[in-house]
């Protein structure tokens, strides 16, 4: 009797066992089939690379990769000597012609401040007209004395044309030293981290060789993937939750879709299974604010909030 009971209670204990683990593993395929995210994808952020805009040696370049810049920050500069002793020289060009042609120049010069006052008395004309204090004859007249004063002008300059050429050659040249020394100095024109390091000081670089490469990490964008039956719920400036893996857990993030593309395209093969790779997907990039656990390249979930 004894060994019937006992019997008993093993197959009631086995027939428990058995009903709980059909319930925990229906419970575990439901949470599996409801947990599963809207959509994948990796962050990424704007990457502009910085490059030289002259030629000669980078005499100082102060910047370490994983260093936050702001805009405009000076970062270093390329040697300007030669730059400079041939801008003496064409100042030096410019003064012999100069005193060479005094006359000239003194006639164009004072018949450029007589247009620049046949200006002023032309506006303060059309002023007194608005207030029936001038006539049209005196406007007239004045307009007159501006087109004879433009002629002489030209008149003066087709005369001396080799002269006021040369001149004003020399000062386009002085305006192009001036631009080159300028675009020496190497500023930096977004805040951002500065991913990679191209250059060192000493060293000769050349006209768009690459410096460094910078991007403002503090908003990181993911792209993900999502069918079309899914675009139908999700629109430009909507949120989304986002969560990346953060050790045994997932982390949590806001995002807010900045971009949906306009047209589909085929699933990438790097993030598909080959079943998968046949369908035709559309691309978004959802902005997410980066607390610092962020990196480029990072795997990422979408979920949407309901």
């Amino acid at each position: 009797m004894l060994l019937k009971d006992n019997k008993n209670i093993q197959m009631k204990y086995l027939t428990y066992t058995v009903a709980l683990s059909i319930i925990i593993t229906s419970i575990f395929s439901c949470s599996d089939s409801n947990g599963k995210a809207d959509g994948y994808g990796n962050f990424e952020a704007t990457e502009i690379t910085i490059s030289a805009e002259n030629n000669g040696k980078l005499m100082s370049f102060t910047i370490e990769e994983g260093q936050k810049l702001e805009k405009g920050a000076f970062v270093g500069y390329i040697d300007t000597i030669p730059l400079t002793l041939k801008r003496e020289q064409l100042e030096v060009s410019k003064s012999v012609i100069t005193s060479k042609s005094k006359g000239v120049l003194s006639q164009i010069n004072v018949l450029n401040a007589k247009l620049k006052n046949g200006n002023i008395n032309k506006d303060r004309i059309e002023n007194l007209i608005k207030d029936n204090a001038a006539t049209q004859k005196q406007l007239d007249d004045v307009d007159g004395e501006i087109d004879v004063v433009k002629s002489q002008i030209r008149s003066v300059e087709l005369q001396n044309a080799p002269v006021v050429n040369e001149l004003k050659s020399i000062d386009v040249q002085l305006r192009q030293i001036d631009d080159q020394i300028k675009k020496s100095k190497i500023i930096n024109p977004i805040a951002g981290t500065v991913l990679t390091k191209y250059a060192e000081p000493n060293e000769i670089t050349a006209f768009a060789k690459p410096l460094y490469k910078i991007a403002n990490l503090n908003s990181m964008q993911l792209r993900v993937y999502i069918s079309e039956t899914q675009l139908a719920n999700l629109t430009i400036g909507q949120e989304v939750s986002v969560k990346i893996d953060y050790g045994d857990a997932m982390k949590p993030y806001k995002g807010t879709i900045g971009w949906i593309a306009s047209e589909a395209e085929f699933t990438p093969k790097i993030i598909q299974t080959k079943e998968e790779r046949v369908a035709l997907v559309y691309a978004l990039k959802i902005n997410v604010i980066n607390d610092g656990s962020l990196k480029i390249g990072m795997p990422a979930e979408m979920w949407i909030e309901n």
